[in-house]
């Protein structure tokens, strides 16, 4: 009696995925390590100066972090209410920071006590920078107004009210201590210059704006608000060149990294999406929450993402050394000639040769049509599992139920839409024998 021939399943390809340098790159980063904050995390600013720190601003509490410590090196808790924003100068040595209060405090990084408290604002200060001269600090509240502050005296320079909604982004020029841009929920960009005490140049972004970053050059601006990303061209009077939609919820952030000027992006969706030169996706990093901050270190070297559950996720680049101890740590195993030995042994001419027989493992759908129940085979390889991760076995099936002639009657008593389904798999096996079009009628059933 003849053996039974198991159902051969034909291997499609499948199609590559794109590495590029760009993908590389980013891929090139160790597991987060996470840690937990007092509330969800608004805010994270790298210091511009080795050995690049960062301040962390959650709920009434900014903390400051060394690039590879979990715990603080350093706390500001002197709020009353919830701390926004706080970003560091040019320096490293001085840090700002607004609150729910109104209230803007000015910290040493070495001491703990505010040197300077900026009143004024009635309302919270969820923006607050410091103009690249060093000397000044510009803010952003929901009192609807821009604030400049002179830092020696604590007295204000300028107040701006040009938005008629909350101003919840902010970016000041290094290249002009003069220029600095905010971004509204009224759906504005616009760029003032201190000169003239208003805004020079204004921008619709057709949603409430939640980010704004300049490109070093400051040729370029970048907007985030709703789903979209926008790419304007101040050269060009404001234009917009690119509009940007892979989120799914929200974007919330954007920054620059130091290799390439490459924009990252973070949003309510819980990714953090890398865009090349010509912006496009390069990479992806997924988070377990909500994403509200983002930074990455001025060297590539960290990337720390805040989120609302109150995490901070923290991913460090992989070097060289640290896969040296990895290889060197890992316990040698056998060596390669244990593993072929005897398989290349010819028997000489009076051996006796005895074989192992080798046991047949049939699959499900094998097994059935072995005992000739084709609908139940056909029910194996329709489940859903199969026809989606694997339609490739699917097909298998049919065709051969179709070379047995058996398929009509695995068929009967079924579903018209499904009847109707695979008789079109039937036409396309008889007619055209295209593979590709066969999956794809599987796969939508």
């Amino acid at each position: 009696m003849a053996s039974f021939k198991p159902t051969k399943v034909q291997s499609l390809p499948k199609l590559g995925e794109n590495v590029t340098e760009d993908t590389l790159y980013w891929k090139n980063y160790k597991s987060p390590v996470q840690i937990k904050e007092f509330g969800a995390v608004t805010k994270i600013d790298f210091s511009p100066l080795p050995p690049h720190n960062y301040a962390v601003t959650a709920s009434t509490r900014i903390h400051v972090y060394g690039l590879h410590s979990q715990e603080p090196i350093r706390s500001f808790t002197r709020f009353r209410d919830t701390a926004y924003g706080g970003s560091f100068r040019g320096d490293g040595k001085l840090l700002v920071a607004g609150s729910e209060e109104g209230l803007i405090r000015l910290f040493d990084i070495s001491g703990r006590v505010a040197l300077r408290q900026f009143t004024g604002h009635s309302k919270a200060v969820h923006m607050t920078s410091f103009l690249s001269d060093g000397f000044r600090v510009v803010s952003g509240s929901d009192d609807l107004t821009c604030r400049v502050w002179d830092v020696p005296s604590a007295v204000e320079l300028s107040s701006i009210t040009e938005h008629t909604d909350y101003i919840r982004a902010l970016a000041p020029s290094k290249l002009n201590p003069d220029l600095f841009v905010t971004g509204s929920y009224d759906h504005t960009v616009k760029v003032f210059d201190m000169r003239s005490g208003s805004s020079v140049m204004t921008m619709q972004h057709s949603h409430p704006v939640e980010c704004v970053l300049l490109y070093p050059s400051e040729a370029l601006l970048v907007s985030t608000g709703g789903r979209y990303v926008k790419i304007w061209d101040l050269l060009k009077g404001g234009q917009e060149l690119v509009s940007l939609k892979n989120h799914h919820k929200t974007v919330t952030c954007a920054c620059l990294s130091s290799v390439g000027n490459k924009l990252l992006t973070g949003s309510l969706d819980r990714h953090v999406k890398v865009y090349n030169s010509s912006y496009k996706v390069v990479h992806n990093f997924d988070c377990d929450a909500s994403i509200l901050s983002m930074a990455v270190a001025p060297d590539d070297e960290v990337v720390a993402v805040g989120m609302t559950n109150g995490v901070l996720s923290v991913r460090h680049r992989k070097h060289k050394k640290d896969k040296e101890t990895l290889t060197s740590r890992r316990r040698r195993g056998p060596s390669y000639r244990v593993f072929v030995k005897g398989k290349n042994f010819v028997p000489r001419q009076d051996d006796f040769l005895v074989c192992k027989p080798v046991k047949q493992y049939l699959q499900k759908y094998d097994k059935q049509l072995k005992s000739f129940e084709v609908s139940k085979a056909l029910d194996t390889a329709l489940q859903t599992w199969t026809r989606t991760s694997k339609p490739e076995v699917t097909v298998a099936v049919i065709i051969e139920l179709n070379r047995r002639g058996t398929l009509k009657n695995a068929l009967a008593g079924r579903n018209e839409e499904i009847s109707y389904a695979h008789q079109g798999c039937i036409y396309l096996i008889k007619n055209t024998g295209e593979k590709n079009l066969i999956l794809q009628n599987v796969i939508t059933i």
